[in-house]
């Protein structure tokens, strides 16, 4: 089943673990691949495949998927990121437990990574959601993974927790600027492990920091992080604006242009 199909049936609620039949199969363990079906390209392609488990979710109805990317999968992080086309749904009887002697699993970490978030829906919050989308399209260096995460805080610092060896955030930034100003910020490393890092924290809030310390919260051991932070000239209206302010929307390629930069000095420092 791919991801659209699954989606539609609400499959909205990750549980930690499963039993099948007599076996636990848990969130990062690795599992052979049985389609049964065997009714389509991806059933004949994926049979005897080695992956892993991203997720296991439930739909409204009680019935249960095992999310995987795949080990041989070139953009298996991007499954892991649990961006489309690189992971697949499977009914818990269509994995198995690895046999005796599989080898261990690949290590699978981004030199670089580009993350944007923010609000599409709140003018130009969408800031970082735009500049992400743009450099998609670009060729990136080995090693550059490029994601949009919106407004899916958890789902970041899950990513975060994963590691990658220097992370970029995204993300428009109010700072009493003029509108459309592209800056630079290193998070100060003592504010992430402040009292109030310990605090509630909201699933879909995107504040770098508040991100950060989740990700510390939850064991990651963070390398360099900065954030590329563009002044919003308007959020828009309460019932809400989609698209960019003039001032903004001309700060995109801007930003891209200091990524770019960022990129290229972190590669440097790695080789170097």
């Amino acid at each position: 089943m791919n991801e659209a199909d699954w989606r539609l049936l609400d499959a909205d609620r990750s549980v930690e673990e499963l039993r099948i039949d007599g076996w636990l199969v848990r969130r990062g363990d690795r599992v052979l691949l049985r389609p049964r079906g065997r009714g389509d390209v991806f059933d004949l392609v994926l049979d005897g495949k080695i992956a892993a488990v991203e997720s296991i979710e439930q739909d409204l109805e009680g019935n249960f998927m095992v999310s995987v990317v795949l080990e041989e999968d070139p953009g298996a992080y991007l499954g892991l990121l649990r961006q489309p086309g690189h992971r697949f749904f499977f009914s818990p009887q269509e994995v198995a437990p690895l046999p005796p002697g599989a080898g261990p699993a690949p290590v699978v970490t981004p030199t670089v990574l580009v993350v944007g978030v923010g609000n599409v829906f709140l003018g130009d919050d969408g800031f970082g959601v735009e500049v992400v989308q743009r450099m998609a399209g670009r060729p990136l260096p080995s090693g550059v993974v490029v994601a949009d995460y919106g407004i899916r805080g958890y789902d970041l610092a899950t990513a975060l927790v994963r590691g990658a060896e220097h992370t970029i955030l995204v993300d428009a930034c109010p700072r009493g600027e003029r509108p459309g100003t592209v800056f630079v910020l290193e998070p100060d490393r003592a504010e992430l492990d402040a009292p109030e890092a310990a605090g509630i924290f909201d699933a879909h809030d995107l504040n770098p920091l508040h991100v950060l310390r989740l990700a510390r919260s939850l064991g990651a051991d963070l390398g360099p992080v900065v954030v590329v932070g563009c002044e919003p000239a308007t959020l828009g209206p309460p019932e809400g604006h989609m698209g960019l302010s003039q001032e903004v929307a001309a700060a995109v390629d801007e930003a891209i242009r200091v990524i770019e930069g960022l990129i290229e000095r972190f590669l440097n420092q790695r080789g170097g």
